[in-house]
């Protein structure tokens, strides 16, 4: 279903949201501080206010494949998923309060600076490689995939989406630094909210009212909560969504370099806890509005399923074909989805390039070379903008590798877990070493990579569909479903349960072979007999601190004691 279908108000939205992108970055490279230090470029020199930074926190993983995917994953296979986001609210208070006060009383330019502090500097390599890794390929992808969504439905052309989207977003981050991505995170945010939004309201007003989206969803089966089971191997239930959902989050909001450099932007510590606390409503909103839209969608097309007769080839083509098909007579309805599609793999690439520029020079560069400090802010742009360019370069890549799609997406599922892990480990543990880490982080991402790339696993089955009023004759052919049993288990295992297997690993892994194989700490070879409370959880920390003030109180009477008998 190639063709043109963009009008002149279309073009005006899509440019009007490039302009404005470019625009805002320049106006930070010339403002203010002009970006002639890191502290400004990387950290908005820490005076940022709670609204951008807590909207920032939500466009920066809510990339155009989630805005997609979830769309279409509510239409085949039911509004279950959206129980996920009970499970956000649940995390929030762990990663406010456990997490981030380790991380802001530190003020550490990289995340992965505290695992050297901690454990020492393999982890810290290991952790920091793997992180550069895992965002490369995810952001080649979040370049690449909605650009070929969009060519296949509306024939924008993939290699003016991937240029003009790599190059805006290069451009601008480049420029303006973190206040630059900031801002442009709240405009994109918009944007991205209006495009959605603008699908429930037009489905709405096609099918009747919003009551009728859902009681033809509930007609459709779409609407059935009902699955508790414990069992692994279902795909959704409510067991899968929170645990699963709980572990993902703090994996990305917790402990994830993209997320802490942001939280670090203001100027307190229960500031930068306000922003993921006002994060998470605007996070959930756009999730769930974002699963209206599948059942919104599916209202329309419930008599005529789109993939079923064969009007689209793929189901993450559904949400760009509603609009196409319904939505294009009213002139800049497309444009503001595309201006929204856009925005969302904006906000994630430019979230990227800032956040691996920081990790490139501290981790790398300044481990490894002697710089003059002068240099080091227009070394930081330097690699900011190359990041943005071998994102472009690797989404050109990406039609050449075929099954590397789903692998890269696959990757930061499988990675998330286990790193979190290894985080989990130094904080909430005085015992474990770099060996146990190590060993258990290496392991772990060897374990969920194997559940999440084996084969062959068994087809997942989607809810029912018809085409009983389609125009023109198609004729279903029934999936044919062989017995899940004869797959091997771990491959039958649900994606959900990926990560939190991997945190489970590392925890226990970990603890074992540091219990197991005594090696010194960091502060045992730096000559001191305790640790530095301000590597712990806070509750842990207290305790460290307490014991430290009954140690000195012990230390003093003693001294006391022999100052008298002399």
């Amino acid at each position: 279903m190639e063709q043109s279908v963009f009008g002149l108000w279309d073009y005006i939205i899509m440019a009007a949201t490039m302009i404005a992108s470019v625009a805002i970055g320049l106006y930070f490279r010339f403002s203010g501080g002009k970006q002639k230090t890191n502290e400004e470029y990387l950290l908005a020199d820490r005076n940022m206010s709670i609204l951008p930074v807590a909207v920032s926190l939500m466009a920066s993983f809510m990339s155009a494949i989630t805005l997609l995917g979830v769309s279409a994953e509510n239409y085949y296979y039911g509004m279950q998923f959206v129980v996920i986001n009970i499970s956000y609210g649940i995390a929030t208070p762990f990663a406010s309060r456990l997490y981030l006060p380790v991380f802001f009383g530190l003020q550490k330019t990289s995340t992965y600076e505290y695992l050297e502090l901690r454990f020492g500097p393999r982890i810290r390599m290991l952790a920091s490689l793997t992180y550069t890794l895992q965002m490369l390929l995810y952001n080649g992808i979040v370049l690449y995939a909605p650009a070929i969504v969009l060519e296949a439905v509306t024939g924008l052309d993939r290699l003016i989406s991937i240029l003009v989207v790599g190059l805006a977003c290069t451009f601008y981050s480049t420029l303006g630094g973190m206040k630059a991505v900031l801002f442009t995170d709240l405009l994109q945010s918009l944007l991205m909210f209006g495009a959605v939004f603008s699908i429930v309201v037009f489905a709405s007003v096609q099918v009747g009212g919003l009551d009728q989206i859902f009681a033809v969803a509930r007609e459709g089966g779409r609407l059935d909560f009902s699955n508790f089971s414990v069992d692994p191997t279902e795909r959704h239930t409510w067991w899968s969504l929170i645990l699963g959902g709980l572990v993902t989050y703090l994996s990305l909001y917790a402990v994830n370099h993209t997320q802490v450099q942001r939280l670090l932007t203001v100027r307190t510590l229960q500031r930068s806890q306000l922003c993921l606390w006002w994060s998470w409503p605007v996070l959930s909103v756009l999730s769930i509005v974002t699963c209206t839209s599948g059942l919104a969608i599916y209202a329309v097309y419930k008599d005529c399923d789109p993939l079923a007769s064969h009007q689209i080839t793929a189901i993450d083509q559904l949400m760009p074909f509603y609009v196409v098909d319904a939505m294009r007579v009213v002139p800049g309805l497309a444009g503001l989805f595309v201006a929204g599609i856009f925005s969302a793999s904006l906000s994630t690439i430019s979230a990227a390039c800032n956040a691996l520029a920081a990790v490139t020079l501290t981790d790398y560069v300044g481990r490894w070379f002697q710089v003059n400090p002068s240099y080091i802010p227009w070394l930081t742009k330097i690699a900011a903008c190359v990041y943005g360019l071998l994102f472009l370069a690797l989404a050109f890549l990406a039609q050449y590798l075929g099954g590397v799609l789903q692998a890269a997406l696959t990757i930061f599922g499988a990675v998330g877990g286990p790193l979190l892990g290894v985080f989990t480990l130094g904080m909430f543990t005085t015992f474990a070493n770099e060996l146990g880490a190590s060993v258990a982080l290496l392991s772990g991402m060897a374990l969920t990579l194997w559940m999440s790339f084996g084969g062959p696993r068994p087809v997942t089955v989607k809810l029912p569909v018809s085409v009983e009023g389609c125009v023109q004759n198609v004729t279903m052919t029934p999936p044919t479903l062989a017995d899940p049993s004869q797959y091997f288990y771990l491959y039958r295992v649900s994606y959900m349960w990926t990560s939190t297997i991997g945190f489970l690993w590392v925890l226990v892994v970990g603890s074992l072979v540091s219990l197991a194989i005594r090696r010194p700490h960091p502060w045992q070879r730096a000559g001191k007999s305790r640790p530095d409370p301000a590597l712990f959880t806070p509750p842990l920390a207290a305790r460290l601190r307490a014991a430290d003030e009954k140690q000195n109180g012990v230390q003093c009477d003693l001294l006391k004691q022999t100052e008298l008998q002399d």
